[in-house]
């Protein structure tokens, strides 16, 4: 019995660094099964590494999130006003810097043990490829940001022989060095990357409220760091007559009324920085062009959806297709391919599914000419799951090819699954039959489609193809996969 609940504990942490079945895996890989394929891989490793997509990476961002945003507060705090922002509470303080200190330099350590996610959509296992990338990008800013500053005060502060006025002229110098812990929001490149993902999987119609509350708490995070710097700049000239602060009259006063001053005069700056330009400043400028069309599409679309009263569950399906379609970026493949070269765009879609084609029996053998201009011929194409891609017994106009996804194949007493690398609809191509079994996808399926009259078009520049498609096709289905050939014939 013990020794049943240690292996479901085992188990259990070790799904957590696996990649887990939901949307941004599935946007990722395509399919269920692919992530299965996804976990297999991470396990052949053999060695232990935390998948980009885990939940406990995902856990780990979080609890990382809000701890860099707790420091973004306090370290500008104590880098400027030291002992009145704490004094009361100096101790607690002090081990609260000395947990975070420790945190960070574990993180550092589990970043070498830590997957990438590159801006491809790959995923990164291999622990030197993982090194390599880290000791060229973050190591150093993270190795700096993680320097216990309050250690080295410490020892200085104890070990130190020379003049009280000397010392705290040092420590004054050593809070200046305290701004290396700000390196941490380098960092927040990181953070905004997670950020995005989680507003890929949140609905259309929350995704501007998200924007705008992310937005809201960095402006309050620049001011509070422009306030902490109005009085730290002074502090370190040891407040000369001139300075604002001296000025004001807030020297002696309390630490409440000395952030309120700095708070308002940074505000100030701010709102004043664009004062006498020719144009009102922006406030957010978003730059992706393709962005910012699949937006305005889409607030087209819901408009249209509203005009026409459809259903609340249609609309739900639309907006589901189109953040499948076109994943947040509005593209007009067609004619960004016509801006290159024929050979480029045929060099461009057999990176694309290329594999597609080797896959399929009838064109293994078949010209390496006639595969290319097959290639130039497939359309891509999504549908959702529980959607019926084919109706058996309705007219075939086109044969697919499964990018990535799943389907199921039915007919009143036959099924079969199919995933990534899969086809169907071949026979269409072949008899222009009707179709002989219903094809339903399981999941969010992206395919790519040739249509009998775009493959009609290539057989007349290669004549002598069909024989070969023929043959080759009658060779996988008869006779060990006579049933199959049956089925198949859509």
């Amino acid at each position: 019995m013990e020794s049943t609940q240690a292996n479901t504990r085992l188990g259990f942490f070790k799904r957590l660094h696996l990649p887990q079945i939901n949307k941004l895996a599935l946007s990722i890989f395509g399919s269920e099964a692919a992530i299965e394929e996804e976990c297999d891989r991470q396990q052949q490793t053999g060695h232990w590494v935390i998948h980009p997509l885990s939940p406990l990476r995902h856990y780990y961002v979080m609890f990382m999130v809000l701890l860099t945003f707790v420091n973004l507060v306090t370290v500008p705090l104590e880098m400027a006003f030291f002992g009145e922002a704490f004094g009361s509470i100096s101790n607690i303080r002090l081990a609260f810097n000395f947990f975070c200190d420790i945190l960070f330099l574990i993180d550092i350590c589990l970043n070498f043990r830590t997957g990438i996610l590159t801006e491809d959509s790959e995923i990164v296992l291999d622990l030197k490829a993982i090194r390599k990338e880290y000791f060229t990008t973050w190591f150093i800013p993270d190795i700096l940001s993680a320097v216990s500053i309050d250690l080295i005060i410490i020892l200085m502060d104890h070990g130190s022989k020379t003049t009280e006025i000397q010392t705290g002229k040092m420590i004054k110098v050593l809070m200046f060095a305290r701004v290396f812990s700000l390196l941490r929001v380098l960092r927040f490149s990181k953070l905004v990357k997670f950020f995005c993902d989680l507003q890929r999987d949140l609905e259309i119609s929350l995704q501007l409220f998200f924007r705008i509350t992310f937005l809201f708490v960095m402006m309050i995070l620049l001011c509070h760091w422009n306030g902490c710097i109005q009085y730290f700049v002074p502090m370190l000239q040891e407040f000369p007559s001139d300075c604002w602060i001296v000025k004001e009259n807030i020297l002696n006063s309390t630490f409440e009324e000395k952030y309120i001053f700095c708070l308002f005069r940074a505000v100030s700056h701010m709102v004043r920085i664009s004062y006498g330009s020719e144009y009102p400043p922006t406030v957010m400028v978003n730059n992706d062009g393709s962005e910012s069309t699949f937006k305005k599409k889409m607030q087209h679309l819901e408009d249209y959806m509203t005009y026409r009263k459809l259903p609340r569950e249609l609309r739900a399906r639309i907006r589901e297709y189109y953040k499948a379609r076109y994943e947040g970026q509005w593209i007009n493949e067609k004619s960004t391919l016509s801006l290159v070269s024929r050979s480029l765009r045929e060099e461009i879609l057999t990176v694309m599914c290329g594999n597609l084609l080797k896959n399929c029996p009838m064109f293994q053998n078949c010209d390496i000419n006639l595969i290319s201009s097959i290639i130039l011929k497939l359309k891509y194409e999504v549908f959702l799951e529980g959607d019926v891609i084919i109706q058996q017994n309705a007219p075939g106009d086109r044969m697919f090819f499964i990018k990535h996804g799943q389907v199921i194949v039915e007919t009143s007493s036959f099924q079969e699954e199919l995933c990534d690398g899969g086809h169907f609809g071949e026979m269409t191509l072949l008899t222009r039959e009707g179709q002989g079994a219903t094809v339903r996808a399981l999941s969010t399926c992206r395919l790519f489609s040739l249509s009998v009259d775009d493959f009609d078009q290539v057989l007349q520049e290669y004549p002598d193809a069909m024989i070969t498609i023929q043959s080759e096709q009658r060779c996988e289905e008869f006779p060990n996969k006579q049933r199959k050939y049956q089925l198949y014939n859509l």
